[in-house]
């Protein structure tokens, strides 16, 4: 090519790169100034809330939480091939969470049959977790499941007589902060969508700028946007996790939806959700929520410069993708959900102000293209200007920007936007994560501009392919649970008792076909196959716990008196011995692990169980507690409590037919065992019997209790004739 040629075609390069400036760069200057306003309508909200509000009002702490009664909560997660982190998910909340009235329901799909045994695994361990299956194989979209999962938790409310107040939706990787549940508690009834921040984790590597840039850009969205967004038009986009929906909102969404309350048409239902509950008048709110003890904000970073009262907040932790390829994929689903099927499903409004931040959520298409045009158009505008003025190859050409005031005005202002951007992210990002990481923040947004660039790419690709963008799939990414702990199938006990060499396999044969409805432990106890502590050791195998043998005539009377009578009558333990600061509890099943941390935290003491041969909790109970029952059961304990040989015979005669009126309940299918450890929250041992509870909720008749009372009494006279026979 003529060099005459090369020289028109650079200028022609130089006229095209200032006309990009101009365009580019006012757009960058239209955006930015909307950015601008914002940081400027936070920061003025919250010199005044200081300055007018906190020091009137005190700041609430978690007294406040405490406060207010528990009310059935219900947790929808949607899993889709979501293969050991269900299992992890139930432990940690089981453990962690300050709140005992709840129940967990996980969609599965039928051609998801390893996430299903994952579940299944779950439920055994966990009463308080249910599997559903969804009607449709997988993966259909996350509305779709969370619509089955919904029907799922209204038939578990008519079937244990409860009526849930609100409605959570996490995903399967999500940790939940200790007090979340409380908070959710306190606000459902005044509040119909109710939003906590979502905090990614860091990720162990500092170079992975894939995974941390989603830190910056959710510690910047729920630490400033989203609260400027609720204070100015009242609407809160739900995040899809952290989100409760009261019962008055989700009966709105199913009225509108004849009988269909998330929008199948949507990848983004959460954000959908969130929309239309506030243009039908429901009331909204984002809940940034400190405690002020520390140990309970276990989620919070430990970094230099992080925020005493940012870094406590109730909030959810989640891993999120850390290869480009699946950071890709996510957002271009967030892309089309809220960008294209948004601004089909959801029209414009009559308020403005809910109009301008729906144009703030739909502005990604362009923001995203012009983010990285801006920062190919700086490489070049800074390669230029080098070559010119260091007058390489005898440079004679005419400044990109020239003699134009305009362009130079533009270029200033937007470099003191790019300041003030950058400045925002830096604070937002270290008051939760700290310094290193806030630093570490600017060189990540130039990451997250090519990770938007083509996330926005794929989206644009996906809706023109198939033509309609309310009809691309659930194109949902693998979720990492940060401690994921390996499950095994549960082994059959008449398997574990053959292995152990406690029955032989023509003895479980025989006892399996007279057993009728009993469980099979009970069955070989009453024909005498096994003794009770070879039920509690193979009980103990199957349950991956340790097993003791008790006396129960012997427990520390300090014990008792520090478990207390309600306690101990309500989950039916005993206290066995307090070990490295730890009081063991006794129970002849297995009990919930929220139930033994509910009792943890009543006591201000961590608490394990163990397993303990059957009887001896009901034996205990009546000794430790009522020794002054005059009833024929009570005459009996009280003569074995003076035989110094009880333990090598009698006592064990009585206990292999005592059987406590919950497991006989669960045995004879009247209730399963969700139901009654549901029924168990509000039973108050102290006022009324358990049975008399059961038929005030509705969940048993008359009738049938006076069969169950009935079949314990007939037990319990075997039990006394066995001890008076000696046989």
């Amino acid at each position: 090519m003529p060099i005459d040629a090369l020289i028109d075609l650079f200028a022609g390069y130089l006229y095209v790169l200032r006309l990009a400036t101009a365009l580019i760069g006012g757009a960058l200057a239209i955006l930015g100034t909307e950015d601008l306003l914002i940081d400027l309508i936070y920061w003025s909200r919250r010199l005044w809330r200081s300055a007018a509000v906190y020091t009137r009002y005190r700041v609430a702490d978690e007294q406040l939480l405490f406060g207010v009664p528990e009310q059935p909560l219900a947790i929808l997660v949607p899993a889709w091939q979501e293969v050991g982190v269900i299992g992890a998910m139930a432990q940690l909340a089981a453990s962690r969470l300050d709140y005992e009235n709840y129940q967990i329901f996980v969609g599965t799909y039928p051609n998801d049959p390893e996430t299903q045994a994952d579940v299944e695994e779950a439920c055994l361990r966990f009463s308080n977790v249910h599997k559903v299956v969804c009607a449709l194989p997988g993966p259909t979209s996350k509305a779709d499941c969370l619509n089955n999962i919904l029907e799922a938790v209204l038939a578990f409310e008519r079937e244990a007589s409860i009526r849930f107040c609100g409605f959570i939706l996490h995903d399967a990787e999500d940790v939940i902060s200790p007090l979340e549940l409380r908070l959710f508690n306190l606000l459902v009834d005044r509040k119909d969508l109710i939003q906590v921040p979502v905090y990614p984790f860091l990720h162990r590597h500092w170079w992975n700028f894939t995974a941390n840039h989603y830190a910056d850009e959710f510690a910047e969205l729920h630490g400033k946007d989203v609260l400027v967004r609720e204070a100015l038009v009242g609407q809160v986009p739900s995040a899809g996790v952290g989100t409760c929906f009261s019962r008055r909102a989700l009966l709105h969404l199913l009225d509108e939806g004849e009988g269909i309350a998330f929008s199948t048409q949507s990848l983004t239902e959460d954000y959908d959700i969130g929309i239309r509950l506030r243009q039908a008048g429901m009331r909204e709110i984002f809940v940034r929520f400190s405690p002020r003890d520390p140990a309970l904000a276990p989620l919070r970073e430990h970094r230099l410069g992080v925020s005493r009262r940012e870094g406590k907040v109730i909030c959810v932790r989640e891993n999120f993708p850390d290869t480009l390829a699946t950071a890709i994929r996510q957002k271009s689903r967030w892309i089309t959900g809220i960008v294209f099927q948004g601004a089909q499903t959801l029209p414009w409004t009559r308020n403005w102000l809910l109009n301008y931040f729906l144009w703030r959520d739909r502005r990604g298409a362009i923001s995203n293209l012009i983010g990285l045009l801006s920062m190919l158009l700086a490489l070049q505008l800074g390669l230029v200007w080098l070559v010119s003025v260091e007058h390489w190859s005898a440079w004679d050409f005419a400044s990109v920007l020239g003699d134009s005031r305009f362009l130079h005005i533009l270029l200033a202002y937007n470099g003191v936007l790019l300041l003030n951007r950058i400045a925002q992210r830096i604070i937002f990002t270290g008051s939760f994560y700290g310094l290193v990481p806030a630093l570490m923040a600017v060189p990540r947004m130039v990451w997250a501009n090519w990770v938007n660039f083509f996330a926005n790419l794929r989206a644009f690709r996906q809706v023109m392919a198939i033509g309609d963008a309310r009809r691309v799939a659930w194109d949902k990414t693998t979720h990492v649970f940060p401690s994921v702990a390996a499950t095994s199938s549960r082994q059959p006990l008449g398997q574990i008792l053959i292995t152990e060499g406690a029955l032989t396999a023509s003895q479980l044969q025989q006892v399996l076909e007279r057993s009728g409805r009993r469980r099979i432990g009970r069955a070989l106890l009453e024909q005498g196959a096994i003794s009770s502590q070879q039920l509690a050791a193979a009980l103990a195998v199957q349950q991956g716990l340790e097993w003791r043998d008790l006396d129960p005539f012997s427990l520390d009377a300090s014990l008792l008196e520090r478990l207390g009578e309600r306690l101990a009558f309500k989950y039916s333990v005993l206290p066995l011995a307090l070990e490295d600061g730890m009081l063991v509890l006794g129970r002849e099943s297995a009990a919930s692990a929220v139930a033994v941390g509910v009792i943890s935290r009543q006591l201000g003491l961590p608490c394990r169980q163990v397993l303990v041969p059957q009887g001896r909790v009901q034996v205990g109970l009546m000794h430790g507690y009522r020794p002054g029952d005059s009833s024929e059961l009570g005459q009996v304990l009280h003569q074995l409590a003076q035989d110094e040989s009880r333990a090598q015979g009698p006592l064990e005669r009585l206990c292999r037919h005592l059987i406590l009126l919950g497991d006989l309940t669960v045995e004879l299918g009247l209730l399963n065992q969700a139901v009654l450890s549901q029924a168990l929250i509000s039973f108050e041992p102290l006022q009324q019997r358990l049975g008399d509870h059961l038929v005030q909720m509705g969940l048993l008749s008359e009738a049938n209790l006076q069969v169950l009372l009935a079949e314990q009494q007939k037990q319990r006279q075997l039990g006394l004739e066995a001890v008076r026979l000696g046989v």
